[in-house]
């Protein structure tokens, strides 16, 4: 069985034999997302984030899987540009976000850590992370969101804008897991009001949602 290793006097720390160039590794990176992607279909906006989400998880196949609303990718952006802070139910998403790619310095924000949130949780009967959602309310009227990990959290969204909250201006809907991850997809892409993008099934997180994001703010494919 072959070591990977070049023979004797082959260049590279070891002996390996790899593509060192980081602009090289990106362009085949994405060159062969787009050969392999069944990406026929997509309007360009949405491929363009397709693309992305594929390159931080490595699943081709996950095109199968996403769906979104006619005016989710174009609402999204054109609420950053306009200023609107980006939503994000884990600190994982916050801290993945490329602030340099925001079109209008926008504030990026995770309330999951805030001393108020593990009251909250108890008053409310539910986790943390949906608990958190509430400290949103002022200021989600035309916000973008990112739900990443908690399905919890999806859910506790739809649940303020059924009530009477503000409407985001888009919400990225990718919690991965096996409970309810599913289910609050399928809720939001059912949602009458919501631009949306999501990933039907278990398959979500942290990566994929930055990736879906920063995608969004750069206006690259």
């Amino acid at each position: 069985m072959s070591t990977g290793r070049n023979p004797a006097g082959a260049e590279g720390t070891g002996g390996y034999e790899y593509i060192r160039e980081g602009a090289e590794i990106y362009r085949r990176s994405f060159a062969t997302i787009r050969a392999e992607a069944e990406l026929d279909g997509m309007p360009p906006e949405v491929a363009g984030v397709a693309v992305r989400m594929i390159h931080a998880c490595g699943m081709v196949d996950l095109v199968r899987d996403i769906a979104w609303s006619p005016n989710a990718v174009l609402a999204a952006r054109e609420a950053l540009r306009a200023g609107a802070p980006v939503f994000c139910d884990a600190a994982m998403v916050a801290a993945g976000v490329t602030r340099r790619r925001l079109p209008a310095d926008n504030d990026i924000l995770c309330t999951l850590g805030d001393p108020q949130v593990p009251q909250l949780a108890q008053e409310l009967g539910t986790t943390r992370s949906a608990a958190a959602m509430e400290l949103w309310r002022d200021r989600l009227d035309g916000a973008v969101v990112a739900v990443g990990n908690a399905p919890t959290s999806l859910f506790r969204l739809l649940e303020m804008v059924d009530a009477g909250a503000g409407k985001p201006a888009a919400v990225l809907g990718l919690p991965v897991g096996f409970i309810g991850a599913a289910e609050s997809k399928q809720a939001l892409a059912d949602h009458p009001e919501l631009e949306h993008l999501v990933v039907h099934g278990r398959r979500g997180g942290s990566a994929m949602a930055v990736a879906a994001i920063n995608a969004i703010a750069s206006e690259q494919e």
